[in-house]
């Protein structure tokens, strides 16, 4: 299937490894242009390379710690002098933060920020040209909002997807979709530092349907589903990336 996603322009945070990086690159595959944002340039440039490696463009290089109060704007700002025009934002960049009970408002606020904020204050920074133009894809990588324990990320996972629901029934009019991607045991940086083979194994043969921790790029897909111009149908929905993990009601 054509994703119809040629020429078509994307902004991805959180660019630089495990899932917006396969993101990327899958957009790049595709046809799309791109401009990757993350705090290390390094990681930025060999992904530039990869990408044009593969036959792709090469991307525009935001290097940007998405925590700075000016961020939203000044990355919305280098992504529009690259690219022209903004089709389709992802926001990839996250990090999940168990805290104790006892954690300070400081440890709270910056896990809010990141996780939510800083997602909400980038995409309205970009919306007002997706309107303009009666186009857009927003696609907000998330995760489980159903606690199992204290994480403040959990708890701005859950705000995201409230918000981006309320936001889809305002523009959705307009062209624009707005979706979340949930997905579950992915391979990662962290996924590698916090559980040992063993204890993957484990659970991939006790709790995952598939019987396998997922890879970036199982999430890639999905996002490059849903970002395409044939997805006009899909708004305001979370899509679980999750082998089967999690169970649902419905």
């Amino acid at each position: 299937m054509d994703l119809q996603l040629k020429g078509r322009t994307a902004l991805v945070t959180g660019a630089s490894t495990g899932i917006g990086r396969a993101i990327a690159k899958t957009l790049a595959a595709e046809g799309a242009r791109l401009a990757v944002v993350a705090r290390r340039r390094e990681l930025l440039e060999s992904l530039a390379g990869e990408i044009v490696a593969a036959g792709g463009t090469k991307p525009a290089i935001i290097v940007a710690d998405v925590m700075e109060p000016n961020s939203p704007l000044r990355i919305r700002d280098e992504a529009v002098a690259a690219l022209g025009d903004i089709d389709i934002l992802i926001n990839c960049a996250g990090q999940s933060r168990p805290l104790p009970v006892e954690a300070p408002d400081e440890q709270w606020d910056e896990a809010l920020t990141l996780n939510f904020t800083r997602v909400r204050q980038l995409t309205h920074a970009v919306l007002p040209q997706m309107r303009a133009r009666r186009f857009g894809r927003i696609i907000n990588i998330t995760g489980k909002s159903e606690p199992d324990r204290l994480n403040a990320a959990f708890a701005a996972k859950a705000g995201i997807h409230a918000w981006s629901k309320g936001l889809s029934k305002e523009i959705g009019k307009q062209g624009i979709t707005v979706n979340c991607v949930a997905p579950g045991r992915i391979m990662s940086e962290q996924i590698r530092r916090l559980y040992p083979e063993p204890e993957r194994q484990a659970l991939s043969d006790t709790e995952i349907s598939v019987g396998r921790y997922g890879e970036p790029e199982d999430v890639a897909l999905m996002v490059a589903l849903l970002a395409s111009p044939l997805a006009a149908y899909f708004t305001g929905i979370v899509v679980p990336v999750d082998g089967g993990l999690r169970r649902y009601q419905f």
